[in-house]
C-alpha cells in the first residue's frame, strides 16, 4: 500500500461549525489530498467519542452514559455476563467477517454527522484530488481513563473492561477503513490518545508499559484487518516509541509545543522511518498564537526542527520525504475563524515545503 509523504497537508479531526458543510468546504480547500470526515462537537453530546467510538457497548447496556452524567460501566448490573456474552457474540462474528456484525460497530448516524456527511460528499462527488481518506478514533487509554467502572476506578486498571474498549475501538476503526475504503483510495485511520501523556507520572504510577502498548496494538490489528493504514495522534509530549512499539505507521505530534520530547528519542525516529513510518509534523499552534504565525514562519520553524534530528543521526531525506503537514491538534472548540486561519497556515507550510 502507498504511504502518504512530500508534506502534504492532513487535518487531525474536530472542527467549530454544527453543520457539516462549512466543514467540508474547509477541508477540501485546504487538505485536498488527504481529506478527513469532521468531528462537530458543537453537535452536542452525542458527538461525543463515547458515541461514536464505542456506541456498541452503550448499546448493549455496558456503559451507562446520559447526558449531564459521567458515563460509567454497568459492570455490578446482575446483567452484566448476559451482556458481556451478547458483545463478544457480536465480536467473534464481525473478526469472522460478518459485514452485519462488524455494522453494529458503526459510527450511528446521530453521532457522526460529519462522517456521513463526508461519505454522502464522496458519493455524489468524487474524491477530486484526495490521494488518501482519513478517519479517527478516540484511543484505548483517552477512552479507558475517562470512563469509570461502577465502582469508580479507571476503566483502563480493569483487564476486562480494557479488553471491551480496545475491542469496540478495533472494530469502529476497521469499520471506518473499509466504508472509506469503498472509494477506491487508501485509508488512513489516526487513533487520537493524548492521555498516553499520563504514563509515567506520579499520579498514573499504576500505568504498565506492556499494557499500554498491548492496548494500542490492538487497534493498530482492526485498522489493519479493514484494509487501512495506522496512524497515532498525541497533542501532548508523550513517551513516542511506545507507539512505535505497537505497530503504528504514521504518528502526528505537536510539534510547535512539544518537539523537544521527539527529538530525544532520535534514534527511535530513525528506525521508525527506515521502517517507512510517517511524520506528520503538528507545526501549527492550535491557539490564539497561530495569528502571530505565518505560513513562511512555520515552515522555517519546521525546517529548523528536521535540521535538529538530522544533527541527531536521523536521515534528512526520509524526513523530507516521509512527512505530512497537520495543525498541532483538533480545532473543535476554537472560534471559526481561527480553525479557518489555523487551516491555511497547514496548507500554506505544506506548499512551502512541497
Amino acid at each position: 500500500m502507498p504511504l502518504p509523504g512530500n508534506f502534504w497537508a492532513a487535518g487531525i479531526g474536530s472542527l467549530p461549525y454544527r453543520e457539516p458543510g462549512p466543514a467540508l468546504g474547509l477541508i477540501f480547500k485546504h487538505m485536498p489530498l488527504v481529506p478527513h470526515w469532521p468531528q462537530l462537537p458543537r453537535r452536542g453530546h452525542q458527538e461525543h467519542f463515547v458515541y461514536q467510538s464505542l456506541s456498541p457497548l452503550v448499546r448493549l447496556g455496558l456503559i451507562k452514559d446520559q447526558p449531564g452524567e459521567m458515563p460509567v460501566f454497568t459492570d455490578a448490573s446482575p446483567e452484566w455476563a448476559a451482556k458481556l456474552t451478547a458483545f463478544y457474540s457480536l465480536y467473534l462474528e464481525a473478526e469472522a467477517g460478518s459485514e452485519e456484525a462488524l455494522a453494529a460497530f458503526a459510527i450511528p448516524r446521530e453521532a457522526g454527522t460529519g462522517f456521513y456527511a463526508l461519505v454522502e460528499y464522496l458519493e455524489k462527488d468524487g474524491p477530486g484530488r484526495a490521494r488518501f481518506l482519513k478517519g479517527q478514533v478516540a484511543g484505548p487509554l483517552t477512552a479507558g481513563l475517562y470512563l469509570c467502572s461502577s465502582s469508580g476506578r479507571s476503566a483502563f486498571y480493569d483487564p476486562q473492561l480494557r479488553d471491551l474498549i480496545v475491542k469496540t475501538t478495533a472494530m469502529q476503526a476497521c469499520w471506518q477503513a473499509r466504508e472509506l475504503g469503498r472509494f477506491g483510495l487508501p485509508v488512513l485511520v489516526f487513533v487520537d490518545d493524548p492521555a498516553l501523556a499520563a504514563y509515567g507520572t506520579s499520579t498514573h504510577v499504576a500505568l504498565q508499559r506492556d499494557d499500554l502498548v498491548e492496548a494500542l496494538a490492538g487497534v493498530v490489528e482492526g485498522i489493519r484487518a479493514g484494509g487501512g493504514l495506522p496512524g497515532a495522534h498525541s497533542c501532548s509530549g508523550v513517551e513516542w516509541p511506545l507507539f512505535f512499539e505497537a505497530g503504528y505507521q504514521i504518528l502526528s505530534f505537536d510539534a510547535y509545543n512539544y518537539f523537544t520530547s521527539l527529538q530525544v528519542f532520535a534514534p527511535d525516529v530513525a528506525a521508525f522511518l527506515d521502517r517507512d513510518g510517517v511524520l506528520a509534523w503538528g507545526i501549527v499552534p492550535t491557539y490564539e498564537q497561530a495569528w502571530q504565525e505565518t505560513a513562511a514562519s512555520l515552515a522555517a520553524r519546521l525546517k529548523g526542527e528536521i535540521e535538529e534530528l538530522a544533527r541527531r543521526g536521523v536521515d534528512r531525506e526520509r524526513l523530507y520525504r516521509q512527512a505530512l503537514v497537520t495543525p498541532a491538534c483538533g480545532t473543535g472548540v476554537l472560534d471559526a475563524d481561527l480553525a479557518e486561519h489555523i487551516y491555511k497556515l497547514t496548507s500554506g507550510v505544506a506548499e512551502l515545503m512541497a
